[in-house]
């Protein structure tokens, strides 16, 4: 980081159309500023100027915090892991549990078997086609990195990997890491925009191409649907919000499309 900084510093002294004094005449400005204040006269009567120092920087708060902060992420994906475990183990017993209790005609336990195995069907091809593309992004951008002369390109391949199942927030977070780690290794801006950009390239052409093309229309949702239930489930659950929400409206969706009363809640959710 301290060399990351000594880079950046000169890259803004030198701005177009700011001028080569810029940053020194603000800091000359406030210099100014600072001893005029010191300067007035100020009358306090009877009261006791305190000055507080402020404490230095401490390291330790800092890996603390960020140990409570990953300690608490772990925690959630165990419950969910767990949660995940004990529903799987017991998938018969609340299929027949369901159907039992949606009511004593034979149409609304077939209708309930469908929907049951409708969502069953497009959870299980969400996961596959989310495996294959995260494993295309992730080997698309391992060759981009390692042609263009990325440091640790592979662990970086693996994060856009990983990150690829998160919409929206998922490419974004590794195109600004990717831009920080790059200037950081390159130290110039035009090797910075183009690794960030190949990053966000490969993400946008896979979410807006090869996605699509797997997918199909039936599981297909609009962008504001996604993006709301992305903000609902990230604000109640956290991170494993986030990498279960698109699931998870897969799910209402199919439930939506199934019964009558409920399919024009499935056709706004739909493309």
């Amino acid at each position: 980081m301290p060399d990351g900084a000594r880079r950046f510093c000169p890259l803004i002294q030198h701005v177009p159309g700011s001028g080569p004094g810029t940053l020194n005449s603000v800091q000359e400005a406030a210099d100014e500023i600072q001893k005029t204040t010191a300067a007035t006269p100020i009358d306090t009567g009877d009261v006791v100027r305190v000055q507080v120092q402020p404490p230095a920087f401490d390291a330790t708060t800092y890996v603390w915090s960020g140990g409570i902060t990953m300690l608490s992420l772990l925690s959630q994906a165990v419950m969910v892991l767990f949660l995940t475990f004990f529903l799987l183990l017991s998938d018969d017993l609340f299929k027949r549990k369901l159907v039992e209790t949606v009511g004593p005609t034979l149409t609304r336990k077939r209708l309930t078997v469908t929907i049951l195995e409708d969502i069953a069907g497009q959870i299980e091809r969400f996961l596959l086609i989310q495996l294959l593309t995260s494993a295309i992004v992730a080997l698309a951008t391992w060759l981009a990195l390692w042609m263009l002369g990325v440091h640790q390109a592979g662990l970086w391949a693996v994060m856009a990997g990983v990150f690829n199942s998160i919409p929206y927030y998922g490419p974004l977070v590794v195109t600004a890491s990717l831009a920080a780690v790059s200037f950081l290794q390159f130290g110039t801006l035009g090797q910075t925009v183009l690794v960030a950009a190949v990053a966000l390239v490969i993400t946008t052409l896979e979410g807006y191409l090869l996605t699509p093309a797997l997918t199909g229309r039936v599981a297909q949702m609009n962008t504001v649907a996604i993006f709301v239930g992305l903000l609902f489930w990230s604000w109640l659950w956290g991170v494993p919000g986030m990498l279960l929400a698109v699931p998870m409206m897969m799910v209402a969706k199919a439930v939506c499309d199934r019964v009558d009363d409920l399919q024009p809640l499935g056709r706004f959710l739909g493309e």
